[in-house]
């Protein structure tokens, strides 16, 4: 079959079994490039160029639940970040009132599968970094009524109680109140997150947590060797687990000879005054400029689908999803530049002889039955009190 024909096959698959993706920074992006003025980023037009994300491009790429990311920066701490993360919870929240017929609120698996029932796309919440609950159980409770239903424990720097995998040691992994943060997860039905942790913060999540556990957005480090990905023996972990580790697109994280150059790529930024992670125009324009100069190693669908392979090899065809970080990244795979292009990818895995009924899996029914599945947990956790642990009660 022709590349065009494999990409028409993936689009009818995806009218059946739609993309769940576990992570996009439309939140963020929304708020520094029109402070949150969602008639300056109306993305119910085509906004290519300025964002990887808008409802006409969503339909297009098949997308059927979307997991928003109320992401702050790790720069922001305390109750600067939590009320972000408000202010980042209300973005979403504004787009699921403006946007009724495109975007549903969802909050359970049924929820998902009603959304996709009625041919719109289920809008979940996930907080980026546990430093947006300033070490508050409390506050860890609000997100959650407010309809956050995964928080990745670490973003890019060490928590108090969590280590990340971009930052030095801590305190080993998880501490004491890191433990009780997972189990209080478990029992509130908030997915654990274990994107951006270090190795050992994985490895004590999946021997704390009651539940699965998710990647939202973390690719196979024996296919590309950077920190942020996923050992071997964390991924053969997963299926007494149950979780799902979702590929991300990012393409430091899945092509090796990415990695050193985003590293440059990174380091000019902060040169030019600009964090790594600014997407705004003038920070591209800084970008721009570096790679004419020094032209970017470009991945593709068939980078990202190598990961895939090794990850179902190593952890199994139901513990495999999708999580492209569309909007938190400055570069993305040359023909996965938006989402609209998840055909593209599906094309590639048909083209390898991934089955039907394997696709559905990854795109659909593996992140569904892992929120049914924590749900579950909750409610056979329905007889534990709330925790009041604090750090200093635990870890003192």
């Amino acid at each position: 079959m022709t590349g065009r024909g494999l990409v028409d096959e993936a689009r009818e698959l995806l009218a059946s079994y739609p993309v769940v993706d576990g992570h996009n920074d439309l939140p963020w992006a929304l708020r520094e490039n029109a402070g949150y003025d969602l008639d300056r980023l109306d993305i119910a037009a085509d906004q290519t160029g300025r964002l990887h994300t808008d409802l006409p491009r969503l339909r297009a790429g098949g997308v059927g639940a979307q997991f928003w990311s109320v992401y702050v920066r790790g720069g922001m701490a305390g109750d600067d970040a939590v009320s972000a993360t408000l202010e980042q919870i209300d973005c979403v929240d504004r787009l699921l009132a403006r946007y009724p017929a495109d975007l549903a609120p969802a909050l359970t698996a049924d929820d998902m599968e009603a959304a996709r029932a009625s041919g719109r796309i289920a809008s979940l919440k996930g907080a980026e970094g546990g430093h947006s609950i300033n070490n508050s159980m409390a506050t860890l409770r609000a997100f959650y009524a407010l309809g956050v239903r995964y928080m990745t424990l670490t973003h890019n720097d060490n928590v108090a109680w969590a280590d990340s995998a971009t930052d030095a040691p801590g305190v080993g992994g998880l501490s004491a109140f890191g433990r009780e943060v997972v189990r209080e997860m478990n029992r509130l039905g908030m997915l654990v997150d274990l994107s951006h942790v270090a190795d050992t913060t994985m490895r004590d999540a999946l021997d704390t947590s009651e539940a699965p556990v998710i990647f939202s957005h973390s690719s196979s480090r024996s296919v590309c060797d950077h920190p942020r990905n996923i050992p071997d023996d964390v991924l053969a972990l997963l299926p007494s687990n149950g979780g799902v580790a979702m590929a991300t697109f990012v393409p430091k994280f899945v092509l090796p000879a990415a990695v050193d150059w985003t590293r440059r790529a990174d380091e000019n930024m902060r040169a030019h005054g600009f964090d790594h992670l600014d997407t705004t125009p003038e920070a591209m324009r800084v970008h721009a400029a570096f790679e004419e100069a020094n032209p970017r190693p470009v991945a593709t669908a068939a980078t990202v689908a190598d990961h895939l392979d090794h990850m179902r090899e190593v952890a199994g065809i139901e513990h495999v999803g999708i999580g492209g970080d569309f909007d938190g990244t400055a570069f993305t795979p040359s023909d996965l530049s938006d989402v609209a292009a998840y055909p593209n990818l599906i094309a590639e895995l048909l083209r390898r002889g991934w089955s039907r009924a394997d696709l559905a899996k990854l795109t659909w029914q593996n992140a569904v039955r892992v929120l049914r599945d924590a749900e579950s947990v909750s409610r056979s956790l329905s007889g534990r009190a709330p925790s009041t642990a604090t750090l200093a009660s635990l870890d003192a």
